[in-house]
């Protein structure tokens, strides 16, 4: 478990993070997202312990990573962007290596380490030279070290980028197995990878946190607003000018003829305006048959884009 405690860094004028709060149960991926500067690095560090914060305190297991660094850190794995692999070693010598390193205690050291080479998918590549292993390998030596000691947090820092299709796939698919007992920061620039990997999402912001919440629900997160999409029967120039003159509708916006004599529409709310009863009624009044109506969820692209622009925002307000 990591619990984050009003952590405030500062690095000049508005740079570094303001007194953010998390915390991260056990058996939790969590997707850490923000654009470049937002203070994800900076936040990762305060919690391996690479940094000191200004203010405010991280623990770890338990442990608060300034006052028992040592405690706290035997808790953690972690693999930055680039993994620190020695090419010159095979695997075997490499995570001898990092065991060593680490002083884990451990009652078999081959066989703990056999253990964290066939969770990463490592045993058919043990004895070779890491130089001379795909990416998508390499990889995957980084996420073994990582697991060497059996930490309970892990914090991954783009852990696939640079790699194929293919390769993201299983490095993913490790990451959901490693993530059923163990909480995981990962940080990433890959959207789809947080749907498809994390039950959770921080999303930080000129030093501060902006959302925290599950994938499905950040859209809720973005101001109010909804977006619906919207079948109706009738002639597309009368319905859209009666669309456009409801009051709570804010945009509409035709996408085409889906079925004979009716065509979809994105009809987008002013924000926190219900405008279901009203367009039914009208579209009723008219003789327009309302076919289908669902909501239509933005995409987690929009959400944080949409979020990080009213985090900036937020900022200046703040600052000003």
């Amino acid at each position: 478990m990591i619990e984050v405690k009003s952590l405030t860094k500062t690095y000049g004028k508005n740079r570094g993070i303001k007194g953010i709060s998390f915390s991260i149960p056990e058996g939790q991926i969590v997707g850490f997202l923000g654009p470049n500067g937002a203070g994800k690095t900076t936040t990762m560090n305060i919690i391996t312990g690479y940094l000191s914060a200004d203010i405010g305190t991280v623990t770890v297991a338990g442990f608060d990573i300034l006052e028992k660094p040592r405690e706290a850190k035997r808790h953690i794995g972690y693999l930055p962007e680039q993994p620190p692999l020695h090419l010159g070693m095979t695997v075997e010598e490499y995570l001898d290596f990092v065991y060593e390193l680490k002083g884990v205690r451990s009652p078999s050291q081959k066989d703990h380490i056999g253990s964290v080479c066939e969770m990463a998918g490592l045993t058919d590549v043990y004895f070779r030279l890491i130089g001379h292993l795909s990416k998508g390998f390499k990889q995957r030596v980084g996420l073994a070290q990582a697991m060497i000691g059996d930490p309970d947090v892990l914090i991954l820092d783009e852990p696939t980028v640079g790699l194929d299709p293919r390769q993201i796939v299983e490095i993913r698919n490790v990451i959901k197995d490693m993530g059923k007992s163990r909480t995981i920061i990962l940080s990433t620039h890959i959207l789809p990878e947080v749907s498809a990997v994390c039950e959770r999402v921080l999303v930080i912001s000129q030093g501060l946190i902006v959302a925290d919440d599950k994938p499905e629900n950040l859209a809720g997160s973005i101001g109010g607003e909804r977006t619906l999409l919207a079948r109706i029967a009738g002639p597309k120039s009368q319905v859209l000018a009666l669309l456009r003159d409801q009051d709570g509708i804010q945009n509409v916006s035709e996408l085409g003829e889906m079925e004979s004599g009716s065509h979809d529409f994105v009809l987008e709310s002013r924000p926190n305006v219900d405008i279901r009863k009203p367009m039914f009624s009208a579209l009723a009044k008219a003789g327009y048959p309302l076919l289908m109506l669902r909501p239509q969820d933005a995409s987690l692209e929009e959400i944080f884009l949409k979020l990080t622009e009213t985090g900036h925002e937020k900022t200046e307000s703040e600052e000003g």
